[in-house]
């Protein structure tokens, strides 16, 4: 049987609840009720979207950016907002927002230094 494609993204933070407010205030994210007691599973879709607390033996301050060749894209209703708010807050802006084949898109670091990308076009 052939994979169909990814089932769930997880990230792992140094601080699972500040990101989970990360999340939560900026890209609007609602927490699901499932999910372990080391994790935050958000109610995304196709795919499940997840943060859970570091892994033993994981060490992210050891690398100069977690996920460094992943590339970790999101869609969004309203991409410029969420750029404008993270851009007023102080947030690194990695790449500027441009208008390009999946509209409107934009890259930021997240509180752990993922780069996120978010696009408003599917």
């Amino acid at each position: 049987m052939p994979v169909t494609g990814p089932d769930f993204i997880s990230l792992q933070t140094r601080d699972l609840d500040a990101s989970r407010a990360f999340y939560e205030q900026y890209l609007g994210l609602v927490r699901s009720q499932s999910g372990p007691p080391h994790a935050v599973v958000f109610e995304t879709t196709p795919v499940a979207f997840a943060l859970r607390d570091i892994v033993p033996g994981t060490d992210l301050s050891s690398v100069p950016q977690p996920g460094i060749g992943a590339a970790i894209w999101l869609n969004a209703t309203d991409v410029q907002a969420i750029h404008d708010a993270l851009a007023t807050d102080g947030h690194t802006i990695v790449s500027a927002p441009i208008d390009g084949p999946f509209g409107r898109t934009f890259t930021f670091a997240d509180l752990d230094g993922y780069n996120i990308t978010l696009h408003d076009r599917s």
